[in-house]
């Protein structure tokens, strides 16, 4: 292998030591990784074979996006929010290369990435929501684990990585609180209602025949080992289905409800954006949307001529 494109791959290597000094997940960092080995492959053709960091200008990063926007994989285009992702990350790894001395000029800071119309995020209405919970879940030996689980996550919005990452001691049962280790490894305390800590309570009874007397995860399988995201996934799926909704429902979904339900019966955004765990409040923005019969509420008792 050339030695200078050899420099550039372990460039991409203290990127990566960098990024998980930052806590990141596997996952992003395989998603990073991939995104500059894509780029790298790219220069390689574009320099002919030999080329190094210090030749990358602006342009260079203009005509790989050109490239993103013009070529197709798996015989469908590339969609606006792939290649921004594709040059955030290459502005976070010129960033990263900058900020330690590796080049002189960030050269990404005059790229742009392009605008995405943000859809509305999928949730589940209040009637659908109740179709979900009303269901029987104690037809299976453990029914009351799932309810448990799906009552959680309607009660506090979490992520699944952080639902799954939770401890007995994660739970404050005298104040109904739960503290959660979220993004960026940054601890967030977040309220849980009455109903879902009954069920759970109904769920430890369960929890306590199954679990060896060292075992810390809340939420276990039927070894009694901590419970994965797959299998939540699956669980959720399995309920849906016996619910009779019509809707691909994953957790991700339960907390956009979660958090649609709280702004439309008038919570602030602010105290959503916390028990979120967002770093911006514009991410939270997103759920400010409301329902058409929410709409005509409103419309109903501000309008003068209604």
């Amino acid at each position: 292998m050339n030695q200078k494109n050899s420099n550039f791959l372990n460039l991409i290597e203290k990127f990566k030591l960098y990024l998980i000094h930052k806590n990141v997940s596997y996952n992003t960092l395989r998603a990073y990784e991939f995104d500059l080995n894509e780029f790298y492959l790219f220069l390689k053709n574009f320099y002919k074979n030999d080329f190094k960091i210090q030749k990358i200008d602006h342009l260079v990063l203009r005509k790989f996006i050109i490239f993103l926007q013009t070529n197709f994989t798996n015989k469908k285009q590339k969609t606006k929010s792939t290649i921004a992702r594709k040059i955030y990350v290459l502005k976070s790894f010129f960033k990263f290369l900058y900020k330690s001395n590796f080049i002189k000029t960030n050269v990404s800071s005059l790229i742009s990435s392009p605008k995405i119309d943000k859809p509305l995020p999928k949730f589940l209405t209040l009637q659908e929501m109740k179709q979900l919970l009303d269901e029987t879940y104690y037809d299976t030996k453990f029914g009351i684990r799932d309810k448990a689980i799906i009552e959680f996550l309607y009660s506090t919005g979490l992520r699944i990585s952080e639902l799954v990452s939770l401890n007995i001691d994660s739970i404050d049962f005298y104040n109904n609180f739960v503290y959660v280790i979220g993004k960026g490894n940054k601890e967030r305390i977040v309220p849980i209602g009455e109903i879902a800590l009954e069920t759970l309570y109904k769920y430890l009874d369960l929890r306590k025949k199954i679990v060896s007397e060292d075992e810390k995860s809340l939420f276990v399988n039927y070894k009694g080992e901590r419970i994965t995201d797959r299998a939540i996934r699956k669980i959720l799926d399995k309920w849906v289905n016996k619910a009779s909704i019509k809707k691909h429902i994953s957790p991700h979904v339960l907390r956009h409800t979660f958090a649609t339900h709280l702004l439309n019966a008038g919570c602030d955004l602010r105290t959503v954006q916390e028990m979120l765990g967002h770093r911006n409040l514009s991410t939270t923005q997103i759920y400010t949307h409301l329902t058409p019969q929410k709409l005509k509420e409103v419309y109903q008792k501000a309008h003068p001529r209604i």
